[in-house]
């Protein structure tokens, strides 16, 4: 057998954003299939799909499958995922409907991909700004053990996808006309201003809205690190693409800035952007597009020795979503992990 048969399961901003990759990345695909709610054609990365609508037999004779797990296919792997793996699916899910769940891996390649090797025929991909925080960790965890994570991120809307973009736009559009702004994706009108909810609050953690608590709780079973302390506040801002995040991280022993930047840049997956004197350093507009996590400002903590402060940035589509899901399946077929 030569190659395999891979669907798609969401055609909106991820979903497209994973048949580029698998594409881009010359994935072992011997057909590609893209299934959504609706039946439907659609050009996605240049070429025409015939979109079919997503059921239970649709998984008939599949490999893999990706599930997008945004806009409007957001859990569709509640309905199909387990489905898809009794009909011979090895399952990639984007969503976070089993994150948590005890049988399946949560993995972000650079941190914990030897945990792939125990699925069950499922995996998960982490929240987009769990995946590129843990990815710029992970060197440095190995090095000197994590005690404390403290993270302000600064997401853009196409977390919350392609209708919170277009809303952005028309709110620029709008502004620059000088006509009333819409608001409808977000609490709040989004040019111009910042938003410190993403999700709504939890009673699990108290003050904290949820994809504060995704960050704490993915961090810790990712790094199989339960008691690990995690601080997350999550701001959505008027950027179109590329989630940022200042770290703070306090470890078991001292690393030095300089012993980080070296860990970092001989991390697969990570570039290091790091002159500050210059004004070099990451930023969302730099980044779109790319598949690496991007780190900056690496500075020592002056009120901690055993600290660092770190700048992160990716691009949430790629990065954060379609390209972790990708790289999944390709250490899952690398390493034999794949049931042919």
């Amino acid at each position: 057998m030569e190659g395999y048969n891979v669907v798609v399961v969401g055609a909106g901003l991820v979903g497209e954003q994973m048949v580029h990759v698998l594409k881009k990345r010359n994935f072992p695909a011997k057909s590609i299939t893209v299934l959504a709610r609706s039946e439907r054609t659609q050009v996605i990365d240049g070429e025409e799909y015939h979109v079919r609508p997503t059921t239970a037999d649709a998984f008939d004779g599949m490999d893999i499958a990706f599930f997008a797990g945004s806009e409007g296919e957001k859990g569709a792997s509640q309905t199909f995922g387990w489905e898809a793996v009794k009909r011979g699916c090895f399952v990639v899910d984007n969503g976070d409907d089993f994150r948590m769940d005890d049988r399946v891996p949560l993995v972000v390649p650079e941190a914990n991909a030897d945990a792939i090797a125990g699925h069950q025929g499922f995996v998960a991909n982490p929240n987009c700004s769990t995946i590129q925080m843990v990815a710029a960790l992970a060197p440095l965890n190995r090095k000197a053990r994590m005690k404390r994570i403290v993270v302000s991120t600064y997401q853009s809307v196409s977390g919350s996808g392609q209708a919170a973009v277009r809303e952005l736009e028309e709110q620029v559009r709008a502004y620059a006309a000088g006509e009333p702004l819409k608001v409808e994706q977000y609490p709040y009108q989004i040019f111009m201003n910042l938003i410190p909810q993403i999700s709504s609050l939890k009673d699990e953690f108290p003050g904290y809205y949820g994809e504060e608590i995704k960050m704490i709780k993915e961090t810790r079973k990712i790094f199989g690190m339960p008691d690990l302390k995690v601080s997350a506040t999550c701001v959505r801002v008027p950027v179109r693409r590329g989630h940022s995040e200042a770290i703070n991280v306090e470890f078991e022993s001292p690393i030095s800035p300089e012993e980080a930047r070296e860990l970092l840049a001989a991390q697969d997956g990570i570039v290091v952007i790091d002159d500050p004197a210059a004004g070099k350093y990451p930023m969302p507009l730099d980044v779109e597009g790319r598949d690496e996590t991007f780190v900056g400002r690496i500075r020592q903590d002056p009120g901690n020795p055993n600290a660092l402060d770190l700048w992160v940035v990716a691009d949430n589509i790629r990065k954060g979503a379609a390209t972790n899901a990708v790289q999944i399946a390709e250490i899952a077929v690398e390493r034999g992990w794949l049931k042919r």
